[in-house]
């Protein structure tokens, strides 16, 4: 039941609340509270659905793509100072806003798709002919599988496969290991 639909009690008000009708509406008490007819409150409701199908698909987006895409920054509203109700030009404005920004993550998806269909394209080429590719090197992720090591085209057993044209295409082990900061003094350094 919506708060508008709800009765109201008043505990000072001497009629029983059976006295009120059934299915009576209570008006808001307070001045310059809200009252909308039923057209104006449809068309809020109507865009606060859009702007959560909005929210979402644009979560959505971003939680299957991420790291490759990331969050949209939050555009910086002014501070009204204190909560508000946004009429129904806000909220359009809202609406649209979102609609733009979905649009714009959805070509993003388009071009990152196409990037790695070519990375795609690109290490089974250098699979088939390594010869061709020498020292060549294609990230993970740029293949959209991860965010370390990369595929590259070495010569077998080091300088001697190189001047005889024996290639092959190796994957690094993955992410370098964490290293702390090293002191730039060395073990026979005053302290």
């Amino acid at each position: 039941m919506i708060y508008y639909e709800q009765q109201v009690i008043d505990p000072d008000d001497p009629a029983p609340a059976a006295a009120q009708g059934r299915g009576a509406v209570a008006e808001p008490r307070e001045e310059g509270a809200p009252s909308w007819d039923g057209d104006e409150r449809d068309a809020r409701a109507t865009l606060r659905a859009q702007i959560a199908r909005l929210e979402r698909e644009r979560s959505a987006i971003v939680a299957e793509r991420f790291p490759f895409i990331p969050a949209p920054v939050p555009v910086d509203r002014p501070h009204v100072g204190g909560p508000t109700l946004l009429d129904l030009g806000a909220l359009e404005r809202v609406r649209d806003e979102l609609a733009a920004g979905v649009q714009e993550l959805h070509v993003r998806v388009r071009e990152r798709v196409e990037h790695e269909r070519r990375a795609r394209e690109q290490l089974r080429r250098m699979r088939l002919e390594p010869g061709r590719y020498k020292f060549a090197r294609l990230p993970v992720r740029d293949l959209g599988q991860g965010v370390c090591g990369v595929w590259e085209v070495r010569p077998r057993l080091g300088l001697i496969g190189m001047l005889a044209g024996w290639w092959q295409l190796k994957l690094s082990s993955g992410c370098p290991l964490a290293r702390g900061s090293r002191s730039t003094r060395g073990p026979d350094s005053p302290k």
